[in-house]
């Protein structure tokens, strides 16, 4: 293989593995086949116009518009022209889709639905990249800028992930680029010449950077391979001494920290980054199914992790140490043994497209059978993934306690340890003091911190004039909360971040529970949980009880019964508040034509949501003369590599078509024949030598082109006739001329082999006549009209002739 062809091999590979790194963004993963395809069939264009060669400037415009057609093929088949050609209806459809995929990756979480315009982006992405890629390191023969597009394609897709970019992705790309680097050396290493090691080499020549005696490598190849190893055992080493870092809640993978027993610890995460954008997802994609046996599945909250620490600027989960998960954990922190508690058992079914680390748990869970490495946060009773485990496609069965407090035991509850006070009701300095006057307000005539709470609880659900909205940003600083609070508009996050700090104020510990609410019932008697059931609500600390979830957000998930006042625990509700049916999603569902997002009434997911009786389009669209000038266009372009070979093809007919009849006719058939085989000659690679006699060029052309001797006796014959044509006195006519001719023909490119044979039909040498023609024609037409000089006696005299 030349030197451009591994080049051009290992740019292919070099983009390809780097795109590897998007492969988690979206679900499924079929369109990396499509790219691979595609970037093959680009990367194909330029080794066929680099083998020509064309110039570096057109090889890389070829390129270019064969990935505008590529595209067009791919994604805009039936508004292109004749199926194939980018007219404007393509373009704009291309356009559209572009700004739809736009949407859809500001919409869905990942790993994201392949959705058209998603699939336009990412094939769309590898294609420029690897056009980039392959102009840099294999048309201007510069490896090393190549891997800035590469790097920038891994950045995106590691920026997209939110940190759930595997190491093995990031290996991958930089051993496509260390391949890249090494087979640009070896073709520099190649035109170096030959390498000098002390030792015979064979008679080919160069060895491919190996000593012939016994197969090893020269030093520059084995320094070459050195730095790569090196370079590669650094990327393997670095990412796994370096700590990991969780991309957020419901999109990232990580680490659960620590290995062993008694050790390691869970670093602090935010788990609210993609909270909101789960909370908008156009489709409300599966995370979890689960069975549950619980007596009231609306108070069936999924709960992953606790958020305990507010500074001002967030809420965060404490820095926790981790232990082995226990057969059977501990009695929850704070129950008493005179409150009603029934064990309930379930099983769980997380989506494989689902990974994250912290596993989602009813609380409290009283055991947890489920494979793979996990670890157990005593303090918040969660279990952490750890070395890279994850709730992708796993299968669990909990047995949790189902607590049934009463208001009563709720309102007489014991006073909370000191330590767990101290550390439960702390608020940043920062806070504004409207928060604890608006708490004090609220829970004004409570006579306890239960009656305090469920006022607190009942403010922000229905008596304060609050409205759900997830559109408003997601802040969830001091600042947030006292917006919240002026504005009254947000969703679960500032519900019940904006209670737990106020609770904190009125010395009542609180927390942020963050999870899933119960999920939407099945017909098979299963639940569904979905991303779009994602939720955060606050937990508060009752000694006797323990931690106690109360739900601040209207319109999402249920009221604890525990909270109405009066009302009996069976199927009376808050007529306030609608209480989640187990037979009916959580959150209510809105009308087609109300609250379908855009990208979903685009995609005509919304049903009939349309107005009866709309007017088509009238734009009649572009005019049929557009269209074919484009066409026309796009056609010129797309043939101009194919001009050279076309000259080519009539040069020869007309050279070997009909000999005439006159003597004069004779002689100018001998002569172009004889041109005709001189430019085979050169366009299998032996260029003409003019200073020649036709004898001595003849026997030059057969020894070069390695003819055999039906060919080289051929190529004698016209030589003959030539001489005959300029030296004898009356030529006579040589018989056969053209088939000789042909006879050279097939023995040049059977001595050439195929590559020569192909590069002579479609990148013919001599076509470059074509240019020197037009030289000659300019410098005849600009001495044409060239001024004549002045004669001598009009010039004016120098001083010394005056």
């Amino acid at each position: 293989m030349s030197g451009h062809g591994r080049l051009a091999l290992g740019a292919f590979a070099a983009t390809l593995m780097a795109a590897c790194a998007m492969l988690p963004l979206v679900d499924p993963v079929t369109w990396v086949v499509q790219a691979a395809f595609l970037l093959a069939m680009q990367c194909g264009v330029g080794a066929l116009g680099r083998r020509v060669p064309l110039p570096r400037l057109l090889t890389v415009t070829a390129q270019a518009l064969v990935m505008v057609v590529l595209l067009t093929v791919a994604f805009a088949r039936e508004q292109a022209v004749a199926g194939v050609l980018p007219g404007p209806q393509a373009v704009r459809h291309l356009a559209d889709l572009l700004s739809a995929g736009g949407d859809d990756v500001g919409q869905y979480a990942i790993p994201a639905p392949a959705t058209p315009g998603i699939r336009l982006m990412l094939v769309g992405g590898v294609l420029l990249v690897g056009l980039l890629v392959d102009t840099l390191a294999v048309t201007f023969r510069s490896a090393a800028p190549a891997g800035l597009p590469l790097l920038a394609l891994y950045s995106v897709a590691a920026g997209l992930a939110d940190g759930a970019a595997d190491w093995l992705w990031f290996v991958l790309a930089a051993c496509g680029y260390l391949l890249l680097l090494l087979a640009e050396g070896r073709d520099r290493l190649s035109q170096w010449g030959r390498v000098f090691a002390g030792a015979a080499r064979s008679r080919g020549g160069s060895s491919g950077g190996l000593d012939a005696t016994g197969g090893r490598a020269l030093a520059p190849v084995r320094t070459g391979r050195r730095i790569g190893v090196l370079a590669l055992g650094i990327a393997l080493v670095v990412p796994a001494a370096l700590p990991a870092l969780d991309g957020g809640l419901l999109g990232g993978t990580g680490s659960g920290g620590g290995k062993g027993g008694g050790g390691g610890t869970i670093s602090a995460v935010n788990p609210l980054v993609s909270l909101q954008d789960n909370l908008n997802q156009p489709d409300n994609r599966q995370v979890i199914s689960y069975r549950t046996d619980a007596k009231s599945p609306g108070d069936f909250y999924l709960r992953i992790l606790a958020l305990d620490r507010f500074n001002g600027n967030e809420w965060r989960a404490s820095t926790r140490g981790l232990r082995d998960v226990p057969k059977r954990l501990p009695t929850p922190a704070g129950l008493s043994g005179s409150v009603s508690v029934t064990e309930v058992r379930s099983t769980f079914s997380a989506s494989s497209s689902y990974r994250q680390t912290y596993l989602p748990l009813p609380y409290p869970a009283a055991e947890v059978r489920i494979g793979g490495r996990w670890r157990y946060e005593p303090e918040g009773r969660t279990l952490v993934g750890d070395d890279g485990e994850t709730t992708g496609g796993a299968q669990y069965t909990v047995t949790s306690l189902d607590v049934q407090p009463t208001a009563e035991q709720l309102a007489r509850a014991g006073a909370v340890p000191a330590a767990l006070l101290r550390e439960y009701t702390e608020v940043p300095e920062s806070l504004p003091e409207v928060v604890a006057q608006r708490a004090e307000e609220v829970t004004k005539g409570a006579s306890n911190p239960y009656e305090r709470a469920v006022k607190l609880q009942d403010y922000f659900a229905s008596n304060g004039g609050f409205t759900y909205d997830t559109s408003v940003d997601s802040g969830t600083g001091t600042s947030a909360i006292s917006r919240f609070l002026k504005d009254r508009r947000g969703f679960c996050v500032h519900f019940s971040f904006t209670m737990a700090a106020m609770a904190r104020t009125l010395g009542i510990p609180a927390r942020v529970a963050v999870g899933f609410t119960p999920g939407t019932a099945q017909a098979d008697g299963s639940y569904s949980v979905g991303l779009r059931d994602a939720h955060a609500w606050p937990e508060l600390y009752f000694e006797g009880i323990g931690w106690t979830r109360f739900e601040p957000t209207p319109t999402r998930g249920s009221v604890p019964t525990y909270t109405l006042p009066d009302a009996p625990s069976d199927d009376t509700a808050d007529p306030a508040r609608p209480e989640a049916d187990a037979s009916a999603p959580v959150a209510p569902a809105p009308s087609a034509s109300d609250s379908c997002p855009a990208q979903m009434r685009k995609q005509g997911e919304c049903g009939q949501s349309a107005v009866p009786g709309v007017a088509a389009p009238t734009d009649p669209g572009t005019p049929t003369g557009t269209l074919f000038g484009v066409a026309v266009a796009v056609v010129l372009v797309l043939l101009l590599p194919l001009l050279p070979m076309y000259w080519r093809l009539r040069v020869r007919a007309r050279r070997l078509g009909s000999a005439g009849r006159t003597a004069a006719d004779t002689t100018a058939r001998s002569l172009a024949v004889w041109q005709e085989i001189n430019d085979t000659a050169w366009d299998h690679g032996i260029p003409p030598d003019e200073a020649l006699t036709p004898r001595r060029a003849a026997e030059r052309l057969a020894r070069l082109g390695r003819l055999d001797t039906e060919a080289a006796d051929a190529v004698h014959r016209v030589a003959g006739a030539v001489e005959q044509v300029l030296y004898a006195p009356e030529p006579r006519p040589v018989p056969g001329l053209v088939e000789d001719a042909r006879a050279v023909r097939a023995g040049l490119g059977l001595a050439a082999g195929r590559s020569a044979r192909l590069r002579a039909l479609v990148a013919p040498r001599s076509a470059v006549r074509v240019v020197w023609a037009l030289s000659k024609r300019r410098a005849a037409l600009s001495g044409r009209f060239r001024l004549p000089s002045r004669p001598a006696w009009a010039r004016r005299p120098s001083r010394q002739e005056g």
